[in-house]
């Protein structure tokens, strides 16, 4: 999915506005709400939508834990 952000299209709301846009999210499925919500941290950090970097196993190690 391509998303472009449309800067134009925001404005102050009040709360009632505010209300109504999470009723609509309410109405969506959950795919589509992770969906957003992925697209969404990507742009925050920067991360590219469909190949997100992976997890450096490196950093961390494993011990057994003594009882």
């Amino acid at each position: 999915m391509v998303y472009k952000l449309d800067k134009s299209h925001f404005k102050k709301q009040n709360l009632k506005e505010a209300d109504h846009n999470e009723k609509y999210w309410k109405t969506r499925s959950v795919t589509e709400r992770l969906s957003a919500a992925w697209y969404l941290i990507c742009q925050a950090y920067n991360i590219p939508y469909d190949n997100p970097p992976g997890m450096d196993k490196t950093y961390f190690r494993k011990r057994s834990r003594k009882l």
